[in-house]
This record gives structure tokens, C-alpha cells and sequence, in this order.
């Protein structure tokens, strides 16, 4: 199933400011946003804002941590469970979902820097076998900024009923990649960009080939451990988030018209792997984002390529890892994650004289539209 993709949407909420109608009356009794540390040249009063209210119909709690050079921002909200009520943590690992590709990225481009892979080079090179003769020779930079052409590999259903009943079965790497080579090209490789979590599935798989080591331990090397991300992990076929952490749940509409919650905090994501599957903190994140930038992770002329979209393919705006958008005469380069019971956002300038890293606890995560927490906090931490 193709990734939604919540910066194109977000992009437009900017755009369109907060000219949606007001929320619905809140299904649950609200707690004041709790605020760790403020600086003065942050809009501290619409960050608040932004975290009013929670819990609601929307989202169950929010983790949010502005910064750059006009201040920092440390802000919570919310609950830690809808049974228990208590206050939600601050502190709490969380799935991270998309987020993982800007790892996935960071560590092609390491072996790419040490000579290891060519970013021109096919991936058919590397991985002889994995995609039959009818595709074209599809090159590792494509498989990066999604201009590849292989179609999406199949899950346990699109629908959430479908996929909750299969959330404690294993669906493998290989056989999301088999199911989508499959089904053959979508596109002549670099005619056209399209978001799919295909591209960073075959580039874990990459990955393990160059190195010899699994997906899991390359990353935790080559980029968790430098960034000092002390607190994120890939569960592979784990369904617990393990440590501090708040619940997750998805709203499902019961037959009489009322609206349950469904706790989603407990799902193996083994499938998502290399393009979805990391647990991490917002703090993690931060640095995560923060090192990248700086040049701590991947030497700079590899690193150019988080910061390069495809430039002959109309409406391009993915580059390795990362998507560009432009807002109020800023860029900002962003990576999104949705997994049921989670969104979350990192966000940043080039210069990193604005970062913006959150985990909101929607309660429609894979929804097409944007969550209205995710809006009011984007926009109060970046006008």
C-alpha cells in the first residue's frame, strides 16, 4: 500500500493556515499542556495553543520540541493511557514510522562515501536475482528519491480491520519486495517520483549484502550510536514498544454511529523494516536531525543528496531521504511517519535555524488528511 504523504499535505495546511472549521466538542476530560523549557523568541502562547484540549477526538496525547536559533521549546500534552488518565510522558518512546528512511538514507550514503556502493550504479549489481528481467536497470540514487518504478509490495489488507487482525503475524522483507516485483514496473526507472515504502525496503536489503551485517545492527553502528540516540531501536518481529512510552489508538466507527478507540499501542511491524519500523523519542529525533545536518554522520559531498530532488522530473520534491518544502520564503526539509496510533514530524532548516521534531498520538494516523493537532502545532512552530 503506497505511504501517505503527510509533508505534501502539511505543505498545504501552511499554505492554507488555519482555515479549517473547529474541532468537535472533546470526547475526553482535557489536561493543561505541560511545558518543560521555553525560550523567549519561540511563540510560546500558540505552542500552547496547539497542545490545548488534549486529549480529543483527534489525537490522544502530543510530544513537541522546537528549536533553533531563536530559542528552544519543550512541550507535552495529553494522556498516557485513555484508561488510567494519567498525564501523558513527555519522555516516550514512540513508533517513528517513515522517519526510519532518513536512517536507511544516512547509512547508503556512508558506504556510498567509503566506496562500498555507487549511488549511479544498478541496484541489479548488488542484489542479483531480486528484480527480474523486465525491469530496466534501476539505480541505488532512484531507489533513494523514489523515482525506481517498482510498484508497492503488498501488506495484510488495506482496510484497518484487515490489517488489526494480522497485527501479531510476521510478513518478511523479502516477501513484500517478492509481491512487488510481482506485479511487474509502474514507470520506466526515473521518468516519475512515487512515495512507496518499496524503494528503502530493497535498500535494507542492499544494505545487508554490502555489509554482511543485519539492517538493524548496521544502523545502530554507523548512525543511532554517533547521534547518541541512546533511546530508539528497531523491534523487528517484536509487537511491544518497549521503556517509557504512551498508548496509541485508532477511532472505528461502530455500526450505531458512535466511535470506539481501539488501543494499537501493541502491532509487529516487521514488514516496515528499513522504511518504517524504528521506535524512538522525540529527544532522539532532535539529535537525530541536528548531526545529519551538521555533517556529523555523512561526510558532505554524500550529503548533498538529502538535499538534491530529482531536478527533470515534474513535481519532484523528494530527495534521498528527505522531502523540500518551501513556506513564507523558508525551505525546510521534513520526513514524516504514520503508524496506527502514532504521527510523527521532523522537520529543520538546512542551517538548522529552525528544527521541529513531534509525535502526536492520532487517532487516525493513516488518514488522508492531516490531523488537526499535527496543523496547529506545524504552524505555530513555524510562522
Amino acid at each position: 500500500m503506497p505511504v501517505r504523504r503527510t509533508a505534501a499535505v502539511l505543505a498545504a495546511a501552511l499554505v492554507l493556515g488555519l482555515t479549517a472549521g473547529p474541532l468537535g466538542a472533546p470526547a475526553f476530560a482535557s489536561s493543561a499542556p505541560a511545558v518543560a523549557r521555553a525560550s523567549a523568541g519561540l511563540d510560546a502562547a500558540a505552542l500552547r495553543a496547539a497542545l490545548a484540549g488534549l486529549p480529543d477526538a483527534d489525537a490522544t496525547a502530543a510530544l513537541v520540541r522546537v528549536g533553533g536559533s531563536d530559542g528552544t521549546w519543550r512541550g507535552s500534552a495529553g494522556v498516557h493511557d485513555l484508561e488510567s488518565g494519567r498525564a501523558a510522558d513527555p519522555d516516550a518512546r514512540f513508533r517513528a514510522g517513515s522517519t526510519t528512511k532518513v536512517v536507511t538514507a544516512a547509512v547508503v550514503l556512508q558506504l556510498a562515501a567509503e566506496g562500498r556502493i555507487g549511488l549511479g550504479a544498478p541496484v541489479q549489481k548488488y542484489l542479483p536475482g531480486l528484480l527480474p528481467d523486465t525491469f530496466e536497470p534501476v539505480t541505488v540514487r532512484q531507489l533513494l528519491n523514489h523515482t525506481s518504478g517498482i510498484q508497492a509490495g503488498d501488506g495484510f489488507g488495506d482496510a484497518f480491520e484487515d490489517a488489526h487482525a494480522h497485527r501479531f503475524d510476521t510478513l518478511t522483507p523479502r516477501e513484500v519486495v517478492a509481491s512487488a516485483v510481482a506485479k511487474g514496473p509502474e514507470f520506466a526507472p526515473g521518468t516519475r517520483q512515487d512515495y512507496l515504502n518499496i524503494n528503502y525496503t530493497v535498500l535494507g536489503l542492499l544494505i545487508e549484502k554490502v555489509t554482511g551485517h543485519g539492517y538493524a545492527h548496521e544502523a545502530a553502528r554507523r548512525i543511532l550510536r554517533p547521534a547518541g540516540m541512546r533511546h530508539t531501536y528497531f523491534p523487528g518481529t517484536d509487537p511491544r514498544i518497549h521503556g517509557p512510552h504512551n498508548h496509541g489508538y485508532q477511532a472505528v466507527s461502530r455500526p450505531d454511529g458512535t466511535t470506539a478507540f481501539v488501543d494499537v499501542t501493541d502491532w509487529n511491524q516487521a514488514d516496515r523494516w528499513a522504511a518504517g519500523d524504528m521506535i524512538s523519542t522525540t529527544a532522539d529525533l532532535e539529535r537525530l536531525v541536528t548531526h545529519l545536518f551538521r555533517g556529523d554522520l555523512v561526510p558532505r559531498p554524500q550529503l548533498e543528496e538529502m538535499f538534491t530532488v530529482p531536478s527533470d522530473i515534474e513535481g519532484a520534491d523528494m530527495s534521498a531521504g528527505l522531502q523540500r518544502f518551501e513556506y513564507g520564503g523558508t525551505v525546510y526539509w521534513l520526513k514524516s511517519g504514520a503508524r496506527y496510533g502514532y504521527s510523527t514530524v521532523i522537520a529543520a532548516t538546512r542551517d538548522l535555524s529552525r528544527t521541529l521534531v513531534y509525535s502526536v498520538g492520532s487517532t487516525d494516523a493513516k488518514g488522508e488528511e492531516m490531523n488537526p493537532v499535527s496543523r496547529r502545532i506545524a504552524l505555530a512552530a513555524l510562522r
